[in-house]
């Protein structure tokens, strides 16, 4: 059974998230990249570092991601694949895997949300949930 639980927002830096699924913590904080972006152009850029930390009592492995980004006009985008930034990362108990990444929006805010695939040393596998964050051009 799969156990997921989204943290109080007070801890948090502005726009981020963290959520825990059966004992993997992911934390995402955004930022507005203002000089990769072009407002004048319709195009804002925001970056993202996501820490994913193993509090479970096994080794896992990150093998996939799904992403839902949604901008302000509400238009979805989906974007799925194997690892993350060209790895997929093997967690001891309590090790962390940190990355960046960007997204690039065609209005000045939007979300992200979605999920990664992780499988056990047993070869189960679980999906842990990447709680919605908001990506901000402040």
């Amino acid at each position: 059974m799969t156990s997921s639980t989204t943290l109080p927002l007070a801890a948090l830096p502005k726009h981020a998230s963290e959520a825990v699924t059966d004992g993997i913590r992911i934390r995402v904080e955004p930022s507005f990249l203002s000089s990769k972006s072009k407002p004048a152009a319709g195009r804002w850029v925001f970056g993202y570092r996501v820490v994913v930390t193993n509090e479970s009592e096994g080794i896992v492995r990150l093998l996939s991601r799904k992403w839902s980004i949604v901008d302000a006009d509400g238009d979805a985008n989906a974007v799925s694949g194997e690892g993350v930034v060209g790895q997929q990362p093997l967690l001891r108990v309590g090790e962390s895997f940190e990355y960046s990444s960007f997204a690039p929006l065609e209005t000045s805010w939007g979300t992200m949300e979605g999920s990664f695939v992780f499988a056990r040393s047993d070869d189960s596998l679980f999906e842990a949930r990447i709680a919605r964050f908001y990506l901000v051009s402040e």
